[in-house]
């Protein structure tokens, strides 16, 4: 998948205007900061703990071993949600996790761009201290929007009892309730998949 450019100077000082998809993706990338688009805006969001990259690679490493070969499991990647036409201020996200078609990632990787909501099956957000209200209420909302199928929220405390809340789409608006697992969760939806929470927690403590 081409990467984006190294960001010079553009997000130093966010431009004073909304941004589309295209110029947003122009941008490039910030080694310094995490970017993500809500309608034409620039928002920071938290830099991840050394505990939340670790919960996220021992997810993504779970989920590698048993997804089907059709799809892949990225992590910290953009979406373009969808949510506006092409020359309308756009919203991207980043998710921790997203499960998308592995032909989104040859597209990609032919035309550049990123990948697109219509590509992702799975979500997956892990809460930090700055991010609850977002990953629980904003984002929650937006990936419903967007169509995603499936949506999870991963909440590492208490280390104790981590657990897993998913949710996915229906024929209503908004996301219905997939259940939540402590310590393990597993699905039948999108795939049969199990998810040692566990696992995470020993590494945490």
């Amino acid at each position: 998948m081409p990467e984006r450019k190294p960001i010079v100077t553009a997000l130093v000082e966010p431009p004073g205007r909304l941004l589309t998809i295209a110029e947003y993706t122009q941008l490039g990338e910030d080694d310094r900061y995490r970017w993500e688009l809500q309608e034409g805006n620039l928002v920071m969001s938290p830099s991840p703990s050394p505990d939340h990259m670790l919960a996220s690679y021992v997810l993504c490493e779970q989920l590698k071993t048993q997804l089907p070969d059709e799809v892949v499991v990225i992590q910290d990647v953009d979406i373009d949600l969808q949510l506006d036409r092409g020359d309308q201020p756009g919203t991207s996200r980043r998710p921790d996790l997203v499960v998308v078609k592995r032909s989104a990632v040859e597209r990609v990787r032919a035309e550049g761009g990123l990948l697109r909501a219509s590509e992702a099956v799975l979500v997956v957000e892990i809460v930090s201290p700055g991010s609850r209200r977002t990953d629980c209420v904003i984002k929650r909302a937006e990936y419903a929007d967007a169509g995603i199928p499936y949506y999870w929220i991963v909440d590492l405390e208490p280390t104790d009892a981590m657990s897993l809340r998913a949710f996915r789409k229906t024929g209503e608006p908004g996301y219905a309730d997939g259940g939540k697992g402590i310590h393990s969760y597993r699905a039948e939806m999108p795939y049969p998949l199990t998810i040692d929470l566990e696992a995470i927690s020993g590494l945490l403590t």
